[in-house]
């Protein structure tokens, strides 16, 4: 695993190290690249305050000596999986305090990296805000929003169809395969090279989606459904969602660093993935998550994400998720994980990007990655293996 500072080498660059729009998210450019999005695209700033929610530390050395049982049966210890699975930044929080905290291969605490789907839990936490303020329905169809998508995939879907990834739009999220939509979808928000023909913009490229099966079925991960939502919550609200995050979310629990998320040629956020942060202000989000006091998030609405009904549950059950991770559920742009130490909260993105949040052991885990592939089921397993091992070893 080789740092991140062996790209982008000389002035200019050299062709072996070039870090461009056509290569970015291969290997091995991922780890500079991460780093370094506003060096590659256009971005809105998502502003902090003037005062941050302080993190107090007391590192604790049995974080890295717990003992984790791998997917492939060895048995490690936590450091140990953290360092084997490209691991950028880690933070663990137990009761509010940081009882862990590593920078790996030249990032800092000052370094902001893209959080890839993450990213989707924070637009899902927008739209909570919005429908506690009475500006958004969940119930209500898309199209009282965004009438423009009338007559597509998206003209007879409902808001929390989008929050739950339960539309029938046809939309293949096959990072493997360049024909597939969401590589499509890439081209057309600029973050890859556009071809001939490729929609421009994002929501251009939303309106062009027909359906393959109808709403509310099984769970399909899509992150169309969560750009659609994006816009929703900017029509619903008549702001962008840099401001949307800054004003909800990144002032009120105290964010550090400002954040920033990538625009399209046409300056419309990327809501799937496009968000940018300090791994602390990331562990900031994940304790107000646990906390669930109500002051920022509404509790009614993570009340009912832990809680979903049983056709959310039968819904994950159902498909190729459950046997990743069995008896799961997604609701309200978060992935739900029980295991014997409780069940957990999940904020995921391609190439390791992770939150984790557990109440029954008061424990949050962030650990920003940099895998080579986009998808990697045993790094997934052994990061949350290890985290729910971690939080049972702190808790008793």
């Amino acid at each position: 695993m080789g740092p991140s500072d062996d790209r982008m080498i000389g002035f200019p660059p050299t062709a072996e190290t070039l870090v461009d729009l056509a290569g970015w998210q291969d290997a091995p450019n991922v780890r500079w690249a991460f780093r370094h999005m506003r060096e590659l695209l256009p971005t809105h700033v998502i502003p902090a305050g003037p005062d941050h929610r302080p993190l107090t530390t007391a590192l604790d050395p049995a974080v890295g000596a717990t003992p984790v049982t791998r997917l492939d049966g060895a048995v490690t210890r936590a450091d140990g999986v953290f360092a084997d699975t490209w691991t950028d930044a880690l933070i663990v929080l137990h009761d509010g305090v940081v009882a862990e905290e590593r920078y790996y291969a030249g990032m800092t605490a000052n370094t902001p990296h893209l959080l890839m789907s993450v990213s989707k839990s924070i637009v899902g936490c927008v739209a909570g805000i919005l429908a506690d303020r009475g500006s958004l329905d969940p119930e209500a169809p898309v199209t009282s929003y965004v009438p423009e998508v009338a007559g597509t995939g998206y003209g007879d879907a409902t808001v929390r169809h989008l929050l739950d990834m339960r539309t029938g739009v046809a939309f293949r999220e096959t990072y493997q395969a360049l024909d597939s939509e969401v590589r499509v979808m890439e081209r057309s928000m600029g973050w890859r090279p556009r071809r001939d023909g490729d929609p421009v913009g994002m929501y251009e490229y939303l309106t062009t989606l027909g359906t393959a099966t109808p709403h509310g079925g099984p769970f399909t991960y899509r992150s169309a459904d969560t750009d659609m939502l994006g816009w929703v919550c900017e029509r619903s609200a008549g702001t962008r969602m840099a401001e949307l995050v800054s004003h909800l979310l990144w002032i009120p629990l105290g964010a550090e660093q400002d954040a920033d998320i990538t625009c399209d040629p046409v300056g419309s956020a990327v809501h799937d993935g496009g968000i940018s942060a300090t791994a602390r202000d990331v562990a900031r989000f994940g304790q107000l998550l646990l906390e669930n006091d109500g002051r920022i998030v509404p509790k009614r609405w993570l009340a009912d994400s832990w809680h979903p009904g049983a056709d959310v549950r039968a819904a994950f059950a159902g498909t190729d998720n459950e046997a990743v991770l069995p008896g799961g559920w997604y609701r309200n742009q978060f992935w739900f994980v029980p295991n014997a130490r409780g069940t957990a909260l999940v904020c995921l993105g391609i190439h390791g990007q992770m939150l984790y949040v557990n109440p029954a052991t008061r424990l949050v885990g962030v650990k920003l990655s940099s895998w080579p592939d986009p998808q990697n089921p045993a790094y997934l397993i052994d990061t949350l293996r290890a985290f729910g091992a971690i939080g049972a070893q702190l808790s008793g």
